[in-house]
């Protein structure tokens, strides 16, 4: 327990700055290795029309097989084609059709409920696209002692088990069994036990890293269509579309970040809070996991922003201001009125106005695009919230207290910027009755927990061991080793088990939503997917290691080569 102890020390000890000499904390950010210079060298070819008339000379071809495919599981699998090699949006009329003809068999095809593969793909498809499916379907495979009977070693129809034992809603306990014992089975597989096919070694090792329900899906697309290619029945032409669709929308993605970009430099931010995270490219990244698909470039845009900011005001209450000066700017968040910074340092003041000015630019486009009113006393509100909940975390640090993992996640919730995301989020999407949507989003408030709270856990998962080292604010897994007097490990185990609980709640209420609104579930989800890439083998958005600039690259600088 030498650690654990050393760990509390740290987190109840931190020395507070002296403000007096000018002594203030440093994370020791390293800086920004995206060059301004080489983000505006961007510039695919992709971004013509002709590409765009090839794409959809290919979507009718692809038309074309919705319409000779006939089998129960061909079906399934173009569908779920469609979903991993990021064409789905183009599809969305052919699948519901496709989808409420698959849904009426299963009281008809015997396969399902005995075929593992084709019960799993069935079950998962319908239930993502949120129609009512049961996970009874599974009692055929399960045993009198509510375990999983011994299965047969088929990969295929383990691994898509495990899938869709990821769609969990609570209490489903034949879907929790299986996720279990299919993630254990599977781990334990060896190559040997794959007659050495490295291409299923692979496809084992991708899945169990995270699932499909908890990725990226934009970030996974590219490892889909590379893996679709080695597949014996691979279909040309969807292989090619989605290769084009993947330049065509990788060359709007690149001309948004350099719009991006340019704002970002005309603010001139990031040499005047040296303190801060200058993190631009980074901060587009999470806006595309978000929102990839081509009509978003508005919400891309106002998320970048967001996340930007999100950033520095977060570093403003961790590294930089004292106690007072935090005080003093959360009133002005909270009173949005520039006057209330006068007495604050330069960097402080340049934040302020940059935020103002950019969140009332954000609401007028806003109104603007999507034809919205009074949008700034929202977004207002969310900033205010977000100030409040930092000065919160700063009064423990400067207390050195410790919460109870309640009173802790009760404000990270809010801490975790996940209520200021997905509020631009929800107003990027048009509606009809625009009030009766102001007060949906009030009616919901749980699924906007759920996902704020998800990403807390991640966040903390991810930068604790950082954030300990400096001597931060207690995370959740410092909360619950304290209150629970445990060691690191196991409260990381019980963070871990949080985060999958999470997950079963938003995978409830998002599912109930999913069918009449597609586009805002899959944005809000979207949200808790891009926490897991970002914290998943460390800060993500912080550290500007060789994964994260492979990511980059991958997804937005380097096309494929199309035959």
């Amino acid at each position: 327990m030498e650690t654990e102890r050393a760990i509390l020390h740290c987190q109840t000890n931190s020395q507070v700055f002296d403000i007096n000499n000018n002594q203030r904390r440093s994370a020791n950010y390293k800086p920004n290795v995206w060059n301004y210079d080489f983000l505006e060298s961007l510039n695919s070819e992709y971004y013509v029309e002709k590409y765009r008339t090839q794409a959809e000379k290919y979507t009718e071809n692809v038309k074309e097989i919705f319409d000779e495919t006939k089998e129960l599981q061909s079906m399934l699998e173009l569908v779920d084609s469609l979903r991993k090699l990021g064409l789905a949006h183009k599809f969305e009329k052919e699948i519901k059709k496709a989808l409420d003809t698959v849904a009426s068999t299963e009281n008809s095809n015997p396969l399902i409920g005995t075929d593992l593969y084709l019960t799993s793909l069935y079950f998962r498809l319908l239930r993502q696209h949120g129609y009512q499916v049961s996970q009874d379907l599974f009692s055929r495979f399960m045993g009198e002692n509510g375990l999983l009977k011994k299965i047969t070693l088929n990969i295929k129809g383990m691994l898509e088990l495990f899938e869709a034992s990821n769609l969990a809603l609570e209490g489903e306990h034949i879907l929790e069994e299986a996720k279990s014992h299919t993630f254990e089975t599977l781990k334990s597989i060896s190559i040997s036990d794959l007659d050495d096919d490295c291409e299923a070694a692979k496809l084992v090792a991708h899945s169990l890293e995270v699932s499909l329900q908890w990725r990226v899906h934009w970030f996974d697309v590219r490892w889909q269509i590379n893996a679709y290619e080695k597949d014996k029945n691979m279909n040309n032409v969807l292989l090619q579309l989605a290769k084009l669709n993947f330049n065509v929308v990788q060359a709007i993605h690149q001309k948004d970040l350099k719009e991006s970009s340019r704002w970002w430099n005309s603010q001139g931010l990031s040499k005047k809070l040296y303190f801060a995270r200058d993190r631009l490219v980074e901060s587009f990244m999470c806006a595309v996991g978000v929102a990839s698909q081509p009509k978003y470039t508005y919400l891309r845009k106002w998320l970048t922003k967001v996340v930007n900011f999100i950033l520095i005001v977060d570093d403003i209450y961790d590294i930089y201001g004292s106690l007072e000066e935090l005080k003093q700017f959360t009133r002005a968040v909270d009173r949005w009125d520039v006057s209330e910074t006068e007495e604050l340092p330069e960097c402080m003041k340049l934040c302020f106005q940059s935020l103002y000015d950019t969140t009332n630019e954000i609401a007028n486009e806003i109104e603007m695009e999507n034809g919205w009113k009074q949008v700034l006393p929202h977004l207002h509100k969310a900033w205010a919230d977000f100030c409040k909940s930092l000065f919160v975390e700063a009064e423990w640090y400067h207390k050195g207290y410790t919460p109870s993992l309640q009173e802790y996640l009760s404000n990270a919730c809010i801490s975790s910027s996940g209520p200021v995301l997905l509020l631009h989020s929800f107003f990027s999407e048009k509606y009809e009755a625009k009030q009766e949507m102001i007060n949906f989003l009030e009616k919901n408030h749980d699924l906007v927990y759920q996902i704020s709270l998800l990403i807390r856990l991640c966040n903390d998962l991810g930068t604790s061991a950082a954030e300990q080292e400096r001597g931060d604010a207690p995370s959740s897994i410092v909360c619950y080793m304290q209150e629970m007097n445990v060691s690191e490990d196991i409260a990381q185990k019980h963070i871990k088990g949080m985060v999958s609980k999470t997950w079963q709640k938003i995978n409830e209420k998002s599912f109930s939503l999913v069918s009449s609104l597609p586009s805002l579930v899959n944005v809000t989800t979207n949200v808790a997917r891009v926490a897991h890439s970002l914290y998943q083998s460390g800060d993500g958005i912080t550290v500007q290691d060789r994964k994260t600039k492979n990511k980059f690259l991958s997804l937005v600088v380097e096309p494929f080569e199309l035959k």
